[in-house]
């Protein structure tokens, strides 16, 4: 198995776990939890996400958000269709409503990552 496709595998598994407890996670946070680095601004954790929305498209790969919150209008809709709020920030963007509230806070590492 590829590198790649080992963390694509990774990250499917916890955006399962996100999408049973209704939240959302970082980017940063979803790669520590996998057992890798996230790369520059989230890079290899996005490219993994490319791959999961191939090979798993039921998956919700929209709960995997920007470290600060912001998000795109393909995620926004996402987000607004299952319930997630949004506004408008400072500068023009969006970021996710009540961000620290939505997300994912594991009380121990995983073993998705060994």
């Amino acid at each position: 198995m590829s590198v790649t496709s080992a963390r694509a595998q990774a990250i499917a598994q916890i955006l399962w776990e996100l999408k049973k407890a209704g939240k959302l996670a970082t980017l940063t946070s979803i790669a520590n939890r996998a057992g890798f680095a996230p790369g520059v601004n989230g890079r290899t954790v996005s490219t993994s996400l490319k791959t999961v929305r191939r090979d798993w498209p039921h998956l919700q790969w929209w709960r995997a958000v920007a470290d600060n919150g912001r998000i795109d209008e393909e995620q926004e809709s996402c987000l607004a269709e299952a319930g997630f709020g949004s506004e408008t920030v400072d500068d023009g963007g969006v970021a996710i409503k009540s961000f620290a509230a939505q997300l994912m806070i594991w009380e121990e590492p995983s073993e998705v990552g060994d």
